[in-house]
């Protein structure tokens, strides 16, 4: 077996850092939500206003169907809340941090 060229300090903040069990779990879920183009859109549009399922499709030119089916994913990992009045139901981002992350990952790609 090989010894090690990284010092002990280092060793143990990389051992306290990098994240496993249950939090590594939730942060490939987290993650996720940024894994499919139409819930990307679906979350730059939310982040400017709640809307309903016709509003979302008619904005960003997608099937009813797909977009209910992307919000119920994303209420599933608590990406965004809803609100019903009468028979419909509004949705927003649950957190603004959300939009951020998008945010960074668009700076990071230097546009």
């Amino acid at each position: 077996m090989e010894e090690m060229l990284l010092n002990k300090r280092s060793q143990d903040l990389i051992k306290d850092y990098v994240p496993d069990g249950e939090i590594l779990d939730e942060l490939v879920c987290f993650f996720s939500i940024f894994s499919d183009y139409t819930r990307i859109k679906m979350i730059s549009a939310l982040a400017i206003s709640e809307m309903c399922v016709t509003d979302l499709s008619k904005i960003l030119n997608l099937n009813q169907t797909t977009v209910s089916h992307q919000l119920r994913l994303l209420k599933n990992l608590n990406a965004v809340k809803t609100k019903r009045q009468g028979k419909i139901i509004f949705y927003s981002l649950r957190n603004d941090a959300l939009n951020d992350v998008l945010l960074k990952g668009v700076e990071f790609l230097g546009y």
